[in-house]
């Protein structure tokens, strides 16, 4: 029997909604935890009129209220007048694609991703600022230079150029999650391979583990197709990440290789099971946030930060919530899917002024330092956190202000930890959370599509993509079968302009240090 979403609306938040706020003046004697170098910022800045931002970022939260406590401090410490156009995730690649395509930029637009093609084609049309001659060998820039990622700025270029600072996020993010509590109670052992994990969430979708009466537990949820955020983890386990070539020597894209085919075929097994919902593939991220929040489903893969707030969401109304990430194994490796560092960027554009330019690398040289880091993930002291035995646990103001949204108007510092741990748990719950998915950083792959472009694939796969995705629904769910689906992908990849594609590909992999 598949699992449905029976009277769940399907109405996804469209709006779009700008925010903006005067901010304070900056506080004159040096404060606690400064570097000398941020000080004489903070003191230049004392007399300085507020540097006005107008920028493009993610709502991954409630809408911020710019003039609360957490934006007013932000503001005052980096001395700017924030205007923020907060574009909900769920809507953030349709309204970036319409923003990209109409030419009306902001001054700044944080992009989630550094490879859409909408955001390449615009940065060659020369839409965006390239910053190499104004960053040059960094000496003006240390945060930006120590601070990052190893080769944050390599992700972030084109043609050996620097079109952007990068989003700083730490490459242990995604988890395959499952409720511990539920497999405790129906005594199923913690899968270790991805068929355990298949067996543990059919046997939990039939079992009623909520103990509602009914037979609504939802297996494996997610967002498009297949399951959005946990498709390159599962494809990990699959082999689908690791570099894999044509007889011409082409990098073949990593959704279109037989291993990702392999795992189109794992997923079938899944539906036909009743683990996968059968709205899978139109299902929308808030949906599925409110889905797994409330309870109603087994298994999702998101930042393991989410675990905290979640569990607690969960307890209200089933005690005892407990969220595990889960270590599998698949068929070809560890199903664990590692980011490169870099979650996009801030790309300045076009129409700003050269002189504003060197005024916003200023402000995101401040936003990348150690203090405004520890600030974006906690806030102020006293007021969004206090300090229980050694660890910042957020306050309920905190709770409320201190979120992923509120991390979007800064580079930030590279955190290894910074997606893993929960500014609102306990130091015993992020100890163990640390200790749960510590291995990941060894053991997991990092996209190579993550950073690897081809102008070719960026205006040929657009003609084929909504087919694709159509054909993958239709393996799936059994509307073709996977010989069908396999010769369709076959013919897909022996496309000419496909073939050119994948040479593209190879050759930017090798620029990269790939083999």
């Amino acid at each position: 029997m598949k699992k449905t979403l029976s009277g769940w609306a399907s109405a996804s938040l469209t709006v779009v909604v700008a925010a903006s706020m005067v901010a304070g003046c900056s506080t004159g004697g040096q404060e606690a935890g400064k570097t000398a170098a941020q000080q004489q910022q903070g003191d230049s800045n004392k007399d300085a009129k507020p540097l006005t931002i107008k920028m493009f970022a993610g709502l991954y939260n409630d809408v911020p209220d710019m003039n609360n406590a957490y934006w007013s401090e932000w503001q005052k410490r980096t001395n700017t007048k924030l205007d923020v156009e907060w574009v909900p995730d769920g809507d953030l690649n349709t309204k970036l694609d319409l923003l990209l395509a109409s030419g009306d930029l902001p001054e700044v637009l944080a992009s989630p991703t550094s490879t859409r093609p909408t955001l390449l084609n615009a940065i060659k049309n020369g839409a965006f600022w390239d910053l190499t001659p104004f960053l040059g060998d960094f000496s003006q820039y240390p945060n930006l230079k120590n601070n990052m990622a190893k080769d944050a700025f390599k992700y972030l270029s084109m043609d050996g150029k620097i079109y952007a600072v990068p989003r700083s996020r730490s490459r242990i993010d995604p988890g395959i999650k499952i409720r511990k509590d539920w497999l405790d109670k129906l005594s199923i052992p913690v899968p270790t391979t991805l068929d355990e994990y298949a067996a543990a969430l059919k046997k939990i979708v039939n079992s009623d583990p909520d103990g509602n009466g009914k037979n609504d537990t939802l297996g494996l949820i997610g967002h498009a197709v297949i399951v959005n955020d946990g498709d390159e983890s599962f494809a990990a386990g699959f082999g689908a990440l690791d570099p894999t070539y044509n007889a011409e020597g082409g990098l073949l894209h990593w959704q279109l290789t037989p291993q990702y085919a392999d795992m189109v075929g794992w997923f079938r097994g899944l539906y036909q099971d009743g683990v996968l919902p059968k709205e899978f593939a139109v299902m929308k991220k808030t949906q599925a946030e409110e889905l797994y929040k409330t309870g109603r489903a087994a298994s999702y893969v998101r930042s393991v930060w989410w675990d905290d707030e979640w569990e607690k969401s969960n307890a209200k109304t089933q005690p005892g919530a407990k969220i595990l990430n889960l270590q599998l194994k698949g068929p070809k490796g560890d199903a664990v899917a590692l980011q490169t560092g870099v979650s996009g960027g801030y790309y300045i554009s076009k129409k700003v002024p050269e002189a504003k330019v060197k005024q916003l690398l200023k402000y995101f040289e401040y936003t990348a330092s150690n203090e405004i880091t520890d600030f974006a993930y906690y806030g102020l002291e006293g007021v969004h956190y206090k300090l229980v035995d050694g660890q910042k646990v957020l306050t309920d103001q905190g709770v409320k202000e201190v979120n992923t949204t509120s991390k979007g108007a800064g580079v930030l510092a590279y955190a290894k930890w910074g997606k893993v741990e929960s500014a609102g748990g306990t130091k015993a719950f992020n100890d163990a959370k640390k200790k749960e998915v510590e291995k990941f950083d060894e053991i997991g792959k990092v996209n190579p599509f993550a950073y690897t472009t081809s102008d070719t694939w960026n205006s040929t796969w657009p003609k084929y993509e909504n087919e694709w995705k159509s054909m993958v629904t239709k393996a799936i769910v059994g509307q073709v079968s996977m010989d069908e689906y396999k010769a369709y992908v076959d013919k897909i990849v022996n496309l000419p302009e496909m073939k050119t594609a994948f040479k593209e590909f190879a050759t930017a992999y090798k620029g990269f240090g790939g083999k």
